[in-house]
Parts: structure tokens; C-alpha cells; sequence
């Protein structure tokens, strides 16, 4: 099976390291495929981008041009969008919010996040609240350290992780979920020195689709998640009006 993997900012250094995690997570016989948007913000810090970050990946899959894919994990963590997606693919649509913490509600009673800036929080605390997994958070602690600053110095990043992991578990967490794609990869670390499960979002993501796509399940047109209704729609002069592949349905 194929999968497309969506960056939520224009950081194509970001995609591949996020590609990488994801193809460590996937099975045999699994592509994955990274997406970085056209246009939009190089690092998803914030509301505003945030929306601009959802209707970039929006625009990037409509204009996919590449092989055909069975589902799509959306590697922005507490990024709007995922709703949008569902409505315009034909394949199971896996955001990594909300699959980490699924995951991380069957590991333990309450669960901690741990992302980036405190400005971040907001947003999190939202998306999961809207997944329906708000109730089993503890905490979601910040770092204090920018998207594009993860892998500028690693001993400064693995400290601050550590730190706000500590507050997380203090507060009552019993597994940890890495709040940021660009974290994949800092799950032993913490494992190891505080003795907790660590869910990354991206490998649990990536394993969920692919049990998605096995079972042949996709998602529901039965309500809230229909394909968009047939109407004029201006995406912008860049926008080039192609359809959205995948796994015709």
C-alpha cells in the first residue's frame, strides 16, 4: 500500500525527517510518500498559521499529481484541517493528534503531550477535545522551543523535552505523546530516563492507516464527513483545478 504523508509547513528538511519516522514505523509492502504544501508558513507556530497551514495541505492534495495512495496521515500536531481532508479524499485519513492519543489512552488512564511553545497548548487542548481523548489528558507542557529550533542543538532539545515531560507526569500522566512531528525520534530517551510509555504520533499514525486500509475500512459519508457539495470554488490564481487522487471508491 501507499501513503502520503502531509507536512503541515513549507519546511521541505521537516518533511524528511518526518518521512524518515514514518517509514520506520510502516510495515512491508508499505510506501510512504511525504507532501510538503506549495505555499504557506515554514513552521505552524500559532492560529493564524494554522488555518493557513490547513488550507495549504488542502491545496496540495488537491493538485497531487504523483501515484496513487491508499491513505493520508496528516503530520501537524494540533494543525487544523483534518476534517477538510476527509471530506475532499476517497481514503482513510489518519491525523497524528488524534492517533497518538488513541493510542496513548490504551496504554495508561491519562496520558501527557508535550509540544513545542506554550502558544501551541491552545490549539492541542482543542483538537483533542474535538477527537473526543480531551478527557484522558493530564497536561500538555511546552518546551519553550521553537518547531525550527528541534534540531538545532539536540542535548538543548532532549533537556527541554525532558523537563516539560517531568511536569506532564507530575500533573498525572502515565504515558507521554510527543506534540510535535518533528520530535519523532526523542521516544527512547524518555523512555529510558523516566520510565514511561512514549507515544510518537507519526509511527502511531502510520500504523493505524495502514490497519485502515487492511481492514478496507475508510471514512463515513453518512453525515458530517460527505464529499463537498457541487459548487464554484476559487482556490487561488496558483491553483491548477486538479482532482484529488487516491484509491478510487
Amino acid at each position: 500500500m501507499r501513503i502520503v504523508v502531509t507536512n503541515c509547513n513549507t519546511t521541505r528538511g521537516m518533511t524528511e525527517e518526518i518521512v524518515e519516522g514514518a517509514r520506520a514505523a510502516a510495515g512491508p509492502g508499505t510506501t510512504v510518500t511525504g507532501l510538503t504544501p506549495h505555499w504557506g508558513p515554514e513552521s505552524a507556530e500559532g492560529w493564524l498559521d494554522s488555518y493557513l497551514s490547513a488550507a495549504a495541505v488542502l491545496d496540495a492534495l488537491r493538485t497531487y499529481h504523483g501515484p496513487p495512495y491508499d491513505a493520508v496521515v496528516m503530520a501537524g500536531f494540533g494543525e487544523h484541517g483534518r476534517e477538510g481532508v476527509r471530506e475532499l479524499v476517497d481514503v482513510p485519513v489518519v491525523d497524528i493528534t488524534e492517533a497518538a492519543a488513541h493510542l496513548a489512552c490504551l496504554l495508561g488512564r491519562r496520558y501527557g503531550v508535550v509540544t513545542t511553545l506554550d502558544r501551541s497548548r491552545g490549539q492541542i487542548e482543542d483538537s483533542l477535545e474535538t477527537a473526543g481523548v480531551a478527557r484522558n489528558c493530564a497536561a500538555v507542557t511546552s518546551t519553550g522551543l521553537g518547531v525550527l529550533d528541534l534540531g538545532g542543538d539536540p542535548g538543548r532539545t532532549e533537556a527541554a523535552f525532558l523537563a516539560a515531560a517531568e511536569r506532564a507526569r507530575d500533573a498525572g500522566a502515565e504515558v507521554l505523546v510527543l506534540g510535535c512531528a518533528g520530535m519523532t525520534g526523542l521516544q527512547r530517551t524518555v523512555e529510558e530516563k523516566l520510565g514511561l510509555p512514549v507515544v510518537d504520533g507519526v509511527g502511531a499514525a502510520v500504523k493505524l492507516a495502514e490497519s485502515l486500509v487492511t481492514l478496507g475500512l475508510t471514512t463515513s459519508r453518512a453525515g458530517s464527513w460527505a464529499k463537498p457539495l457541487p459548487k464554484r470554488r476559487v482556490w487561488g490564481a496558483a491553483g491548477s483545478g486538479a482532482a484529488p487522487q487516491g484509491r478510487q471508491t
